[in-house]
């Protein structure tokens, strides 16, 4: 019987060192899912709906930087090709008097003179057809209006006016110089003189 005593009183001793025990110690209850959903919902929606605003704000400035992106390259791109097909229009525009002299030139001889400076008529009709060929490298094409063809504003300029038998009104009747144009754009009008002969 001491003995079943014994064990009595020193388990009823380790029960009452259990209870004394610091609490610090005592491990904390776990939440559940559910108790930890149940928190602070109203904060919980807030954050929320501050993030997602803060998310398409970011999301807009993106979009906004993206587009800026790709307008500036457009127009770099843009820019760069009218430099390449445009950027020499002053000097081409200068240029247009030497043909028009070589053209004139070529157009006085007469053959005594061909046959007389064959070899300096060759050499001025080579430059011609170089000067020819380096204005079609560059996109400049002649515009020749032949005599009878009606009057174009857009490319051409009429120098006077004249009532000439045989035409109708607005009919062009001399080409005194020819027109070029540089890729779509005109770069000189053809100067032409046109009919003006009164409707029968």
């Amino acid at each position: 019987m001491a003995k079943a005593d014994e064990d009595i009183e020193s388990a009823i001793e380790e029960l009452l060192a259990g209870d004394n025990a610091d609490p610090a110690k005592k491990p904390e209850p776990e939440l559940s899912l559910d108790e930890l959903a149940e928190g602070e919902p109203e904060d919980l929606t807030a954050e929320i709906e501050a993030l997602r605003a803060e998310r398409d704000q970011y999301r807009d400035r993106f979009m906004r930087a993206l587009a800026d992106a790709e307008n500036a390259r457009k127009r770099s791109e843009r820019d760069r090709k009218e430099a390449e097909n445009y950027g020499g229009s002053k000097l081409s525009r200068d240029m247009l008097p030497v043909f028009d002299n070589l053209k004139r030139a070529l157009e006085a001889i007469t053959e005594e003179q061909r046959a007389a400076n064959a070899s300096l008529i060759e050499g001025i009709e080579l430059t011609m057809r170089e000067l020819i060929s380096v204005f079609s490298k560059h996109g400049i094409e002649a515009i020749t209006p032949e005599i009878g063809e009606k009057f174009d504003p857009k490319l051409h300029q009429a120098m006077f006016e004249a009532p000439v038998p045989g035409t109708k009104a607005g009919d062009i009747i001399q080409v005194m110089a020819n027109g070029f144009m540089l890729h779509d754009r005109l770069l000189r009008a053809a100067q032409v003189g046109v009919s003006s002969t009164p409707k029968s």
